[in-house]
């Protein structure tokens, strides 16, 4: 099986959208002979990668949209029998150092977010990996009151790294977005601004978009 390319157009990336509508993940990997995991414990990153490869995302782990010339993200998002949002959706690593003159309009966050194509997968936890399956993919861009939020939310939190309290960041700051660690385990440092304004050692962390946010995406997407 070829390597799909990336799709020319928007018209395109959504043909292979629809194409892939209510397949299982294991019909997928099957049909484009891409390895699959006996469960995720490891592999939790298998279902995005593998719908990135199936629909041609270029961007790989470059700070740009996964379709990289079309400027649209792509966002798998995994959702149980009632349509909600099992878990947090991951957007973009945090800088944590050199913030003076940083901006919500040239953040990366803002840039991934700006169009989105929205992929849910029914992933309730008692389904196998190859077994869940691609819902109706679609395109999403914030509205003004969506990306206030987001830009309250993104300029908040990076007021408190660039005066060095990166420590006292949790998932409970942020109405729709939030900062948790993003390492594989507690050795894994980077730097940070410190209180005194020296560098410190400390966990990376990612920009994470809350439940209640993408629950009122599909809420608005599906919505009689």
């Amino acid at each position: 099986m070829y390597k799909p390319q990336p799709p020319e157009s928007i018209t395109q990336l959504m043909q292979r959208v629809d194409a892939i509508a209510g397949l299982t993940l294991g019909e997928l990997a099957e049909q484009y002979q891409f390895k699959s995991p006996e469960h995720l414990l490891r592999e939790k990153g298998w279902p995005g990668q593998l719908l990135e490869y199936v629909l041609g995302a270029s961007a790989g782990s470059k700070p740009v949209p996964d379709f990289e010339h079309l400027g649209i993200e792509l966002k798998s998002l995994p959702i149980d029998y009632q349509g909600k949002p099992l878990e947090t959706t991951y957007v973009s690593v945090v800088p944590l150092t050199g913030l003076t003159g940083a901006t919500w309009e040239d953040s990366t966050v803002r840039k991934k977010l700006n169009h989105v194509l929205w992929l849910p997968v029914l992933a309730q936890r008692d389904i196998q990996p190859v077994n869940r399956t691609v819902g109706h993919g679609f395109l999403w861009q914030p509205t003004e009151i969506q990306n206030a939020l987001l830009k309250r939310d993104w300029e908040e939190q990076i007021e408190l790294i660039a005066l060095g309290r990166v420590e006292e960041i949790s998932g409970h700051l942020g109405q729709v977005m939030q900062i948790r660690p993003k390492a594989a385990n507690s050795r894994v440092t980077t730097d940070a601004i410190g209180p005194n304004g020296k560098l410190i050692k400390t966990l990376p962390r990612g920009f994470y978009l809350k439940t209640n946010f993408t629950q009122g995406i599909l809420y608005d997407q599906f919505k009689a």
